[in-house]
């Protein structure tokens, strides 16, 4: 029955996931606390180990999901499941939107998709912000994340404008994972 699940949750997300894996974040929420694979917290860790991990972040989670419920086969259906759909659009859309993608009606739709999915991938962050600041029930303020997110805001908007191509991700993503055992160590 949970392959059954995983296959059946994780073709949902592929499905109606559109604008990245950001943007795909709360479909996956929604799927995998539905079903009650995971709680929140726990799926709160998977999507900071899957951002730090290689790979596209959906995958990941898919492929973690589906091993913690279902060893080596869920997480190769959960994973499936997630690829299948984009699969087949993609070779789908190739196939026309050559011929259509000067249209000015495919233009409108394209141009009208990219406001929606920057929304969603803000209203994704402001809630991961503040789910990581006041916890998970939004009962206060976690002073230590607090002062991570301040760090880090000062480190990027200081170091921003001296380096001419920007600050690496990666660099962050170290910075972030040293200030974390620097403080939540001691």
């Amino acid at each position: 029955m949970i392959y059954w699940d995983l296959l059946i949750g994780f073709l949902k997300v592929g499905c109606f996931s559109f604008g990245g894996a950001y943007a795909a974040i709360p479909l996956i929420r929604d799927v995998v606390l539905s079903y009650g694979w995971i709680d929140d917290e726990m799926l709160s860790y998977m999507i900071a180990i899957s951002e730090s991990t290689p790979g596209p972040i959906m995958i990941n989670l898919a492929t973690y999901v589906g091993s913690v419920k279902g060893g080596v086969l869920g997480s190769l259906l959960a994973t499936t499941a997630v690829i299948l759909p984009s699969f087949f659009v993609i070779i789908i859309l190739t196939a026309l939107l050559t011929k259509f993608i000067e249209n000015r009606y495919v233009k409108a739709v394209l141009r009208g998709l990219t406001p929606c999915m920057i929304g969603i991938i803000l209203a994704t962050g402001i809630y991961m912000i503040a789910e990581n600041l006041f916890g998970a029930a939004f009962s206060g303020i976690d002073l230590r994340a607090l002062l991570i997110t301040a760090i880090l805001a000062g480190i990027y908007y200081i170091l921003r404008p001296r380096l001419k191509k920007g600050i690496s991700p990666i660099l962050l993503i170290v910075i972030s994972a040293v200030l974390g055992i620097v403080v939540y160590a001691f």
